[in-house]
């Protein structure tokens, strides 16, 4: 039995990608049970990695129990009505059109069990766009994201799926507020659109430019924080490795100066005028930089107080003596590989960690959650042979190895 601040609770899963998974996976770390249903062709990121799963599906898909169903089958949508009448939570990112044809809505899922928390995280919440689908380049594009981004002179999207992580987060947020509310169905039908969720996120921009336009007359967006003040930003070490500096005030100029050995200038004093020379301050702070071995750089900015950190390849990130101090990382084999994943930040909230790990095989519990929700032997046998369930096969490879002589990238 696994602890947690909701241990006890069921969380029914129907998601693919990111959103959906993202938001169970965080119910699951607070305690609940969480059992992923899939289709007989499994979660899209199951297959995007050499023919098996995805960074994704390791990173959050741990810990649950995977219930494989044909839900199109009428003991596949058996299963999953009799297993909503015994759950606590339905949570999914179908598209509004394929939850309907499976049954997968608010109404349908009250019937059987008037007291459910149901979630749906869908493209867009009411509006004009409710039934379109959408992703999260999508929600980057629509809510003035990639509009900025343009690392080739084209929009672009950021790289991490952080909007349907954000939906996920918001989903959650969402289920523990409703679990404490008075169970209204106004309050137990919850529904996030990612393109609200974007709306969201870009708050802080969107009135930015509101205030901009009304000050000086004209729209003006700065792309991001660092390039609005000079200074806060990447720069490269004499010997090549990359600092990140924090600028964002003029005791935090006057710190650089001194750890850098700047001497001080009273037209570059202010922000105002460091940001009115804006490419002379830019050609100042690289110089200097460029002037030590990265090492020697760190020990002055610390020694003056100076916000910094190394810019890391993802390869390097989980040696930094920061992320292995205390109990923030798990280790786990899964499908004859060794994994390392960071944990929730939120320490005691959480359940214990090896009651999370590792993901599931695909229709790894199909058998075991078919008999808790009262299948026969028979029964079982009978809906796995009609494909109707699929249980997993324990000996398959989930990866394809590499060629002799070819490196895996």
């Amino acid at each position: 039995m696994k602890n947690g601040v909701i241990a006890g609770k069921t969380v029914v899963e129907l998601g693919s990608m990111i959103a959906a998974p993202y938001g169970a996976h965080l119910l699951n770390q607070l305690g609940a049970d969480v059992i992923k249903i899939e289709p007989p062709t499994g979660d899209t990121t199951r297959k995007l990695v050499r023919g098996g799963p995805s960074g994704s599906f390791v990173a959050f898909n741990r810990g649950k129990r995977s219930l494989c169903l044909d839900m199109m089958s009428e003991a596949g949508s058996d299963a999953f009505r009799t297993l909503v009448a015994r759950a606590d939570i339905v949570l999914h990112n179908l598209s509004p059109s394929a939850a309907r044809k499976l049954g997968v809505t608010f109404a349908g899922c009250n019937t059987i069990n008037p007291d459910i928390i149901f979630c749906h995280i869908k493209g867009y919440g009411a509006g004009p766009l409710q039934e379109q689908v959408a992703s999260n380049p999508i929600a980057e594009a629509a809510t003035g994201v990639m509009y900025y981004n343009r690392p080739d002179g084209r929009p672009a999207r950021l790289g991490p799926s952080y909007h349907d992580q954000f939906a996920g987060c918001y989903a959650a947020i969402a289920i523990l507020a409703a679990l404490q509310s008075d169970r209204s169905e106004e309050r137990r039908n919850i529904e996030i659109g990612l393109y609200e969720t974007g709306l969201h996120i870009a708050a802080r921009d969107l009135m930015g430019v509101q205030l901009k336009s009304q000050l000086l007359g004209r729209p003006e967006q700065e792309p991001s924080a660092e390039f609005s003040i000079p200074g806060y930003g990447a720069y490269e070490t004499q010997d090549g490795r990359w600092i990140y500096l924090v600028m964002l005030t003029d005791d935090h100029w006057r710190k650089f100066g001194t750890a850098t050995g700047l001497s001080p200038d009273p037209e570059l004093a202010t922000l105002r005028q460091r940001r009115a020379r804006r490419q002379d301050v830019e050609q100042i702070v690289g110089a200097l930089v460029a002037g030590f071995e990265f090492d020697m750089l760190v020990e002055k900015l610390i020694a003056a107080g100076v916000g910094h950190t190394e810019v890391l390849p993802l390869d390097r990130v989980l040696d930094a003596p920061q992320a292995r101090a205390g109990e923030k990382l798990s280790d786990f084999d899964f499908a004859g590989y060794r994994f390392q994943t960071p944990e929730l930040p939120l320490g005691p909230l959480l359940c214990d960690v090896a009651a999370s790990l590792p993901p599931p095989l695909l229709g790894e519990h199909s058998t075991q959650i078919m008999q808790e929700l009262g299948f026969s032997v028979d029964r079982i046998a009978e809906v796995v042979h009609q494909g109707a369930a699929v249980e997993a096969d324990l000996a398959a490879p989930l990866w394809a190895k590499p060629r002799k002589g070819k490196a895996v990238r």
